[in-house]
């Protein structure tokens, strides 16, 4: 019979179908630390732990590969993401517990940053980051430079999870629990890990400790921590593109430079929201047509499941431009932004129309901020290339190029 962790009815339906939650690494974590503390401190092996999660489901986790030594315990609990694309879906999560004598203790205590972390429960518990689990190179993050890249709701519930082993076998002396990923280093590859100067493995995640499937809410928050950092490096103009097609026509087309670009995805509205929260001066998107078509509607989730009217707008604005009855019919029965295009060009209209289309672009950017900070595009496409810029872009190139603050 197949083990039961207590997410077997939780799941959400997208799209017509019944997608299953899972846990996070930070659950994963705790489990193992827990695990590992209550057979090194109880003395009796123990196959499974219930885990309370900070979203109120209680887990109940399978502990793998359980290795006993004489003063210290390691096991693994094994991620499941659910139905989420998680790239650390299947991976084994360790920790090991270590009993501190007092020498171990004034050891620990007189290491480098770079090699500890200490929780706020110094004097009993240390928890740090072994094999796999990155450490911090650059300022901007929730833990400072040198420290392992452990979240700070994944650490409270590891320290949470040694202190109930420890009242519950009575021990008073020192804890050190250190959480590894033995495919941490090559996951982290695949994450957004290198971008945020996170090195040598994988961060342990989770604000709830559940995992729920392609929740727009985890990668808001991706973007929200790699903003952060850019402005906590005193970067008050930002670059922005919203996908890899941006990324790639920044890197080959502009003078900008590329290590400062943030990836936004289709949430244009939040990332302006975020930019402006966080006291960012200015936005220069350099976005393809395919997307920012959609912001000339005023329509700042570009996701096509939010929403399209592509065609819509390239009609609109080839009709503001001049255009004929027959250019806007051939407009509406178009397929793609490139098919759009040519048929604009074919009408003589592209610069005409583009002139529209981006002035719509910088009228919705403006709207969504309230003109609290300065915001511009950069607008291209594939086939064709460069499609314009709106009327602030100028200043922005300029303000990012040379590094300017106010």
């Amino acid at each position: 019979m197949a083990h039961r962790t207590g997410l077997e009815d939780h799941y959400v339906i997208r799209n017509q179908k019944k997608l299953r939650f899972g846990y996070t690494t930070g659950s994963c974590a705790a489990a193992a630390a827990k695990g590992a503390a209550e057979i090194l401190l109880g003395g009796k092996k123990i196959s499974e732990v219930e885990l309370m999660t900070p979203k109120g489901i209680l887990l109940n986790l399978e502990l793998l590969d359980i290795r006993q030594e004489e003063n210290a315990v390691s096991c693994a609990v094994r991620k499941d993401a659910g139905d989420d694309p998680d790239t650390t879906d299947g991976i084994l999560v360790y920790a090991r517990a270590e009993k501190l004598s007092a020498s171990d203790a004034s050891e620990q205590t007189g290491m480098e940053a770079d090699q500890k972390e200490l929780t706020e429960n110094k004097d009993r518990f240390l928890i740090d980051g072994g094999a796999g689990v990155g450490r911090v190179t650059r300022p901007g993050l929730k833990q400072p430079v040198g420290e392992a890249a452990i979240n700070p709701v994944p650490k409270a519930m590891i320290l949470r999870s040694a202190e109930e082993a420890a009242d519950r076998f009575d021990y008073e002396g020192r804890l050190k629990i250190t959480i590894s990923v033995p495919k941490g280093e090559e996951i982290a590859k695949k994450t957004f890990n290198p971008r945020l100067g996170i090195v040598g493995g994988i961060s342990i995640l989770g604000t709830s400790g559940i995992v729920e499937p392609m929740s727009e809410k985890a990668l808001i928050d991706s973007i929200r921590v790699e903003m952060s950092q850019h402005i906590a490096m005193e970067e008050e103009y930002l670059l922005v593109t919203p996908g890899n097609y941006g990324a790639d026509f920044l890197r080959e087309h502009m003078e900008l430079p590329f290590e400062k670009n943030i990836k936004c995805s289709n949430y244009v509205g939040e990332t302006i929201d975020m930019a402006v929260d966080m006291g960012a001066k200015g936005i220069l998107f350099v976005a393809h047509i395919g997307k920012f078509i959609k912001v000339a509607a005023g329509i700042m989730n570009t996701h096509s499941h939010s929403a399209d009217g592509r065609m819509e707008v390239f009609c609109a604005a080839a009709v503001r431009a001049g255009g004929s009855l027959a250019c806007a019919q051939e407009l509406l029965q178009c397929n793609t932004t490139d098919e759009a295009l040519s048929v604009l060009k074919k009408y003589d209209l592209m610069e005409k129309a583009m002139k529209v289309i981006l002035e719509k672009i910088q009228f919705y950017l403006d709207h969504r901020s309230y003109h609290q900070i300065l915001l511009g595009a950069v607008i291209f496409s594939n086939e064709y290339g460069y499609l314009g810029q709106t009327a602030n872009a100028s200043e922005l190139i300029k303000k990012i190029a040379k590094g300017e603050k106010e």
